[in-house]
């Protein structure tokens, strides 16, 4: 298995459609990350004479099969970075004609992000005793055209040839010029860049032949995103746009900026000439040019190109290739690695359960605890420590005043309650006071677990982070819905009013900053068996290598077999 590699595809464009699928999956046996894919129709490599790279006209049938090869490598070979080279696509005045172009597209080898290891292709050996030469042609070919690492490997693919492939081989190919355009703009969130990402920027760098603008949403455009504290942050997404970019065209000048409105600079720029949109967003690039005529501004050519279907969506999700999809299958999956415990006891296994209020964290630890878990609820642990003669008792009666007793002398929390809201200071002196005795009551708790042979403990706590309990921890899991369907559950189920409700979700953490502690994120915003799947999910995962948990009877959590309970 190789790293990274790149594919040299040599059959006609007007097969490759066709032949595309089962070249990708042969080749994803061999490469497990980046794939590249470099152009070259009709390269014969078993000429015994040394082949070099020319130029391609861009022409509407390599739009195409753009399209359909990020379309094919989602569905075959979803797990690599695949990405098309287009260093060689270059419109000349006669490109059209098949005269020949003045120069070579790569007087030296272009670097790239990821040096290939090996050099794949289609191209077909009639004789077998020509396969040394072949492959010999082609590794040369691709240290001509790209810095590959030094013993490059080459394999020849035989892929299974698709029904009527021979057919339209026969048929030859006629090659309709596709229009360029000096200045071309996109618009997009580009997180977690896909397929249909892919697409949309290599149809937009055939197009654009000096100046490409992207405008990248900012935080402003994310609040209606689903899940979108699990949008990377701005600099990731644009940081991964720039490399993609830079091995895919490289001559090409890249702009990207900001979008923090639906329009950006699309309609403001006087060079602009072309936006590409798809059948989703044609309105919106519309409604751009209407801007743009009100600007006095001439109107964009629109191009448009197909959306990508998601063969592996569920129900709930999008049919198109989405990030929010992608989003939403990272629930119940590890996002970051357990930080290192190995000053905790190795069992009970530790997982601090957070969520801000009506984020359905309780239900969640309770299904866990239907599951073995030993489950540790801190809100009921707090009502202990203002029990009467407990150390907190006194300390809050100190600090507030017997003001806030009831008649049995017992602490009134509602009158407590009243005398930190909105003050920060007396808020402070009563969590100095209260988080560490629930804390010592969790960990005595703990001690017990361990006590009895528990396996799994869950600590539910709605201050988990803000009280810095995670270095008593082995990992942190977090829920979390977006803030009006929090507010929503919380008028509901308390009967307080939703200027109240907001008060208190404003007064905790807010979900983007918790996700930044948390190793494992889930979401009760769907259907209860929607939760129940994510927290499955998690449960049968296996990434701790010391622990792991066990669902039901057998599921294994641990490189011996280990149940939540004995």
């Amino acid at each position: 298995m190789f790293s990274t590699g790149i594919l040299v595809l040599t059959s006609p464009l007007h097969v490759l459609p066709l032949r595309i699928a089962p070249v990708l999956s042969s080749a994803a046996q061999l490469v497990d990350r980046t794939l590249y894919i470099h152009l070259h129709p009709g390269l014969n490599l078993g000429s015994g004479s040394p082949p070099r790279p020319v130029y391609l006209p861009p022409v509407v049938d390599l739009s195409t099969f753009i399209t359909r090869l990020y379309s094919n490598a989602a569905d075959v070979c979803g797990h690599l970075d695949v990405r098309f080279l287009l260093t060689n696509i270059r419109a000349h005045p006669t490109a059209c004609s098949g005269s020949q172009t003045p120069s070579s597209p790569f007087p030296t080898p272009q670097p790239l992000s990821h040096s290939p290891e090996v050099v794949l292709t289609d191209f077909a050996v009639q004789d077998p005793h020509q396969t040394n030469q072949v492959t010999q042609c082609l590794e040369k070919y691709a240290g001509c055209c790209y810095v590959c690492r030094p013993g490059l490997s080459s394999v020849l693919l035989h892929p299974q040839l698709q029904e009527n492939e021979d057919r339209l081989r026969n048929q030859g190919e006629k090659l309709e010029c596709l229009e360029t355009y000096s200045d071309v703009v996109v618009g997009g969130t580009f997180d977690r860049l896909h397929g249909a990402h892919k697409s949309l920027l290599n149809v937009s760098c055939v197009l654009a032949s000096k100046r490409f603008v992207i405008g990248v949403c900012n935080q402003a455009m994310l609040k209606k995103k689903v899940l979108k504290e699990l949008v990377e942050p701005y600099s990731l997404r644009v940081q991964k746009l720039k490399e993609f970019l830079q091995d895919t065209k490289p001559s090409l000048q890249v702009e990207i900026v900001p979008l923090d409105d639906p329009f950006g600079v699309s309609i403001v720029d006087p060079l602009l000439k072309c936006i590409v949109v798809s059948e989703e967003t044609k309105k919106g690039g519309e409604a751009v040019n209407q801007k743009r005529i009100e600007n006095g501004l001439q109107p964009l050519v629109l191009h448009e190109i197909q959306l990508l279907k998601d063969v592996h969506h569920t129900d709930i999700e999008e049919e198109k290739i989405s990030s929010s999809s992608l989003r939403f299958r990272l629930l119940g999956t590890l996002l970051a690695p357990p930080k290192d415990a190995s000053h905790l006891p190795t069992l009970p296994y530790v997982i601090g359960l957070t969520g801000g209020s009506g984020s359905g964290k309780t239900s969640i630890a309770k299904q866990l605890e239907a599951l073995g878990a030993v489950r540790i609820d801190c809100d009921k642990l707090g009502h202990e420590v203002y029990q009467k003669g407990t150390a907190a008792y006194h300390k809050v009666l100190e600090v507030f005043g017997s003001e806030i007793l009831n008649e049995d002398q017992s602490i009134n929390r509602r009158a407590l309650g009243r005398k930190v809201f909105g003050n920060k200071e007396q808020l402070k002196a009563l969590t100095d006071i209260v988080w560490p005795e629930i804390a010592e009551l969790a960990q005595s708790r703990i001690h017990q677990a361990r006590e009895e042979g528990k396996r799994v403990c869950v600590v539910d706590a709605a201050v988990l982070l803000e009280a810095g309990w995670t270095d008593w921890m082995h990992e942190v899991w977090l829920t979390i819905i977006p803030e009006e369907e929090a507010v929503l559950r919380i008028t509901e189920r308390d009967g307080v009013t939703v200027e109240d409700a907001q008060h208190r979700l404003q007064s905790q953490w807010s979900n983007s900053k918790q996700v930044e502690h948390a190793n494992v994120v889930l979401s009760s915003l769907w259907e209860q068996e929607i939760t129940r799947k994510q927290v499955r999910h998690v449960v049968l995962s296996s990434w701790e290598p010391h622990i792991y948990i066990f669902y039901k009877a057998t599921v294994v959590r641990n490189v011996t077999a280990v149940q939540f309970s004995p």
